[in-house]
């Protein structure tokens, strides 16, 4: 299948450049996967369309301030932190594993947030040498180790709660490029320190919010379970893999770059008793969608913990997700993608097109859809 198949026109206008505020004001478009209805309403009508027993599943990743900038010399360079690494990959495996999928670089971000060592995209990246320094503050300064593919490997001078303390400081939250360019600006503004994180943001690791995630609020989640709906949380630490385009034009040919996950024993027990029981199993995200289908077999969950670089589009079975929150994706992403595989590809355009002309918000922070 060709990635031009997954290609739309969006006037720039509806673009989301801020969230909906408060967060469940967001428009929510309803599709009934069965019958084919789509109907229109608002994130704080959502446990109208839930039924008792309906299991959401949400991903509690919490967004790092991952952008920084610094100077290389007397040029300016901007960094993106992408995941951390316990050890330095040698040249010779750097060579045989692209982007740097290695056992050293798959440790997670379980225990890696003690770490010096981070993968990083640079820009621009051609003024970078290996060896040379990138200066970000009067404390913090990092040494480039290597390059492959675009991503830097970086060693940092600071460690633990002395590095993470200076990032608090002085890093930006890692705003899509596509809202700093409409904004005009170079860095986010500081509301976006709290705009760009669910309320039930726990673990830190992501470097791009799971977006579905934002339109929720505490008393949207307490209306939810009163409704009688269960709910639960998964981790999965967003990177490269969730948002790194595809440029294959053949969409089999796309590989994705592998994400930290967690699925904890007492959850799979309760998804897995949920799921035999009948009762829907709805992921909030693309991402969780992406967890619970890499820890199914035969519809069955397994608790786990490592790296998935699972890879959805049309024409994958689904095993375990009955329904799916998401928001309105960026043209032939593999979000759309995964979309796509769920509800179909030609379905999932024509909603697009219906939601640009209702004047629904897209991206980040735009307005999201209820597919089930």
């Amino acid at each position: 299948m060709k990635l031009s198949n997954f290609d739309f026109e969006l006037p720039e206008r509806l673009i989301a450049l801020h969230p909906a505020l408060p967060r469940d004001t967001a428009r929510l478009m309803v599709i009934d996967r069965i019958t084919g209805e789509i109907g229109d309403s608002h994130f704080y009508d959502l446990p109208d369309f839930l039924k008792p027993g309906d299991f959401l599943v949400f991903n509690k990743s919490k967004v790092i301030p991952a952008r920084l900038f610094g100077k290389a010399g007397d040029k300016d360079i901007e960094v993106l932190l992408t995941s951390p690494c316990h050890s330095e990959p040698t040249g010779e495996s750097m060579q045989k594993n692209p982007g740097f999928r290695i056992p050293a670089c798959r440790t997670g971000r379980k225990s890696g947030m003690a770490t010096n060592i981070w993968q990083a995209k640079a820009k621009p990246g051609k003024r970078l040498k290996i060896s040379s320094e990138i200066r970000f503050s009067d404390r913090l300064s990092a040494e480039v180790k290597a390059e492959k593919e675009g991503i830097f490997l970086l060693r940092f001078n600071l460690r633990g709660g002395d590095f993470w303390r200076e990032i608090e400081r002085i890093g930006e939250m890692p705003l899509p490029p596509y809202i700093l360019k409409a904004r005009r600006e170079r860095h986010g503004e500081s509301i976006d320190k709290s705009d760009y994180q669910t309320v039930f943001a726990d673990k830190p690791g992501s470097v791009a919010a799971p977006t579905a995630g934002l339109h929720f609020t505490n008393e949207l989640l307490e209306k939810i379970k009163a409704k009688g709906c269960e709910i639960g949380f998964v981790d999965l630490h967003v990177g490269l893999g969730t948002f790194e385009p595809i440029r294959a034009e053949n969409i089999e040919d796309h590989k994705i770059h592998s994400e930290y996950f967690e699925l904890s024993q007492d959850l799979a027990a309760k998804l897995n008793k949920a799921k035999k029981e009948g009762r829907h199993i709805i992921a909030v995200g693309t991402t969780t969608v992406r967890v619970l289908e890499s820890c199914q077999k035969n519809g069955i969950l397994k608790p786990q913990s490592g790296e998935t670089s699972i890879y959805i589009y049309p024409g994958y079975k689904f095993g375990f997700v009955d329904g799916m929150i998401t928001n309105f994706h960026l043209p032939k992403s593999s979000l759309l993608l995964l979309v796509s595989a769920f509800y179909s590809k030609d379905k999932t355009i024509e909603a697009y097109k219906r939601a640009i002309k209702s004047n629904y918000r897209f991206y980040s922070y735009g307005d999201g859809m209820l597919i089930s």
